[in-house]
């Protein structure tokens, strides 16, 4: 048997009795990192052979844990934080189980964007988890096109060096939409920022892992347009734009001309 288990995405507390119990009883555990791993079997006393399994080697190590569960070996596999396969290495694993008839299962536990989620104060009834976005802006501009539209909070992950030019994409594709910034979950720091997309944030040198929870697409059309154009220009300006940007800003999100948008500012 393979067990794909969860692990705490930030205070080592968070982990389940049965995630603990089937680390114990296991003959080998797969980590994506050794190195980070060990804090969490260090801290509960669990010595066990550990294999690398990440992003870099996942189709050959893949391959490798496949003939050991076939020799009768019980293997684990973990990640840096979380629950593995989402955003996170295990994906051709499962595959390869499936066409090769292994069994597998999973042991339920944490993972950020949940708690994330309930954060955000954003609808929790439908929502939909997109994950890390693309590196090229023709990727990103793809994806997001799929989901514009949808009535449904959207569910992103950041990594700290890339936080403030995904918020930017996400501006330039969605419009004006309510946002919520989440970051550390369960961490010393953990804490959260709900935005309106295009707004700047109060954390000018983003640090840790975030989560980024957007609105809808039909809830988002009512927000900022229930304001007079100079209140929205107004908006735009206070949250660290210049005018020109504002304006231009004020554009995109009415889909009226720059040139329309500019006559309600001149006086301001």
């Amino acid at each position: 048997m393979l067990y794909f288990v969860s692990t705490p995405v930030g205070n080592l507390k968070d982990i389940s009795l049965r995630a603990l119990e089937v680390l114990k009883s296991v003959d080998v555990i797969a980590c994506e990192d050794t190195r980070t791993s060990l804090k969490l079997l260090n801290r509960y006393e669990i010595k066990k052979p550990l294999v690398a399994y990440h992003k870099f080697n996942e189709t050959v190590a893949a391959e490798k844990l496949i003939r050991e569960l076939k020799s009768g070996k019980n293997i684990a596999l973990i990640t840096d934080a979380g629950t593995p396969v989402v955003s996170d290495p295990g994906n051709v694993l499962t595959k390869l189980l499936r066409d090769e008839n292994v069994e597998f299962t999973a042991i339920p536990g944490a993972t950020a964007f949940v708690p994330a989620l309930i954060l955000s104060g954003l609808d929790t009834q439908r929502f939909a988890f997109i994950g890390f976005l693309p590196d090229k802006k023709k990727d990103r501009e793809e994806l997001l096109a799929k989901y514009k539209n949808l009535d449904m909070t959207l569910i992103f992950y950041s990594a700290p060096h890339d936080l403030l030019g995904d918020l930017n994409t996400l501006y330039e594709n969605f419009g004006a939409r309510k946002a919520s910034v989440c970051k550390e979950i369960t961490k010393l720091h953990e804490g959260v920022e709900r935005i309106t997309l295009g707004e700047k944030l109060k954390e000018e040198e983003p640090k840790g892992e975030y989560v980024i929870i957007v609105e809808g697409g039909k809830e988002a059309e009512n927000e900022l347009l229930k304001l007079s154009v100079e209140e929205h220009i107004a908006f735009y300006i206070k949250n660290g734009m210049d005018k020109k940007d504002a304006v231009k800003a004020v554009a995109k999100d009415r889909k009226l001309p720059k040139s329309e948008v500019y006559k309600f500012s001149v006086d301001m």
